[in-house]
């Protein structure tokens, strides 16, 4: 997932810099969802592997 973030950061940057706005911003609004949703996921796996940890 943080290399689907990545991917549409880089379209964001690309449509930026030949001045396509509005695809420039609506990758950059997938790209931010999906590092926040990364984000989450990441910390979710977290806790339950510390939880697992403790039960061997």
């Amino acid at each position: 997932m943080l290399r689907w973030a990545l991917i549409f950061l880089v379209i964001a940057l690309v449509a930026a810099l030949f001045g396509f706005g509005g695809i420039a911003s609506a990758s950059a609004g997938i790209a931010k969802i999906l590092f926040w949703i990364f984000i989450v996921i990441l910390i979710v796996y977290l806790i339950i592997g510390l939880g697992r940890r403790g039960r061997v």
